[in-house]
């Protein structure tokens, strides 16, 4: 009798575990997410957020002031990752991650938030918009594909918000309009940008995953 109720308490241990462990076999192949699962590479985040932004200067709902502050807070981010990259051999240590990762967050919060108010610009397909949006785009391709390092992409971003920032002050001053004059100077800033986006994106350096 003991031998065939160990037989039976097998057998409906079997049947209680099979079911379950389809469940997970399941959930793992259909790619849902637990509570262990890593968010999306750093990598990944900063591209997705270059591309907002350029979306937003194409369709004009960025203003040239809310690009120069959004770019200011991509480039403090990507400095501060080179920096933890030079403490740490070229790597990012989970805390490090983390921190990146909520910084990020916090920046996409901000993006939304810049793209969806009432503040419009209504110039973001001339020219002058066009190129930078190019921009963006090519920055966000080398960071991508890891042409761009960390501390290059943070300085490729001071440098459009800097331009951002004159384009703005010329707007100010002129009933939030670019004179002739005010679009050949930033073409000429963009000009420069754009050699110093290739540069960067053809050098030796690349990121290390």
């Amino acid at each position: 009798m003991k031998t065939r109720d160990l037989i039976l308490s097998a057998a409906a241990l079997t049947i209680l575990y099979i079911p379950q462990a389809r469940a997970q076999q399941a959930g793992a192949s259909s790619g849902t997410a637990s509570a262990g699962d890593h968010p999306a590479p750093i990598a990944q985040h900063k591209d997705n957020q270059q591309d907002r932004i350029a979306q937003g200067v194409q369709s004009g709902q960025l203003t040239a002031g809310e690009t120069t502050k959004l770019e200011s807070k991509e480039a403090g981010i990507n400095m501060e990752e080179h920096t933890m990259r030079m403490d740490n051999n070229g790597r990012l240590t989970s805390a490090d991650r983390a921190r990146i990762y909520r910084q990020q967050n916090n920046l996409s919060h901000q993006i939304y938030t810049d793209k969806h108010n009432a503040n419009t610009a209504h110039y973001g397909n001339n020219v002058v918009g066009q190129r930078r949006q190019k921009q963006q785009d090519r920055i966000a391709q080398g960071v991508r594909s890891g042409q761009l390092t960390a501390g290059e992409t943070a300085r490729l971003e001071n440098q459009q918000r800097n331009i951002n920032r004159a384009g703005a002050s010329m707007r100010a001053a002129n009933g939030g309009r670019l004179t002739p004059g005010d679009k050949a100077v930033l073409n000429r800033q963009q000009n420069r940008a754009s050699r110093n986006i290739y540069a960067k994106k053809h050098n030796a350096r690349r990121t290390r995953r």
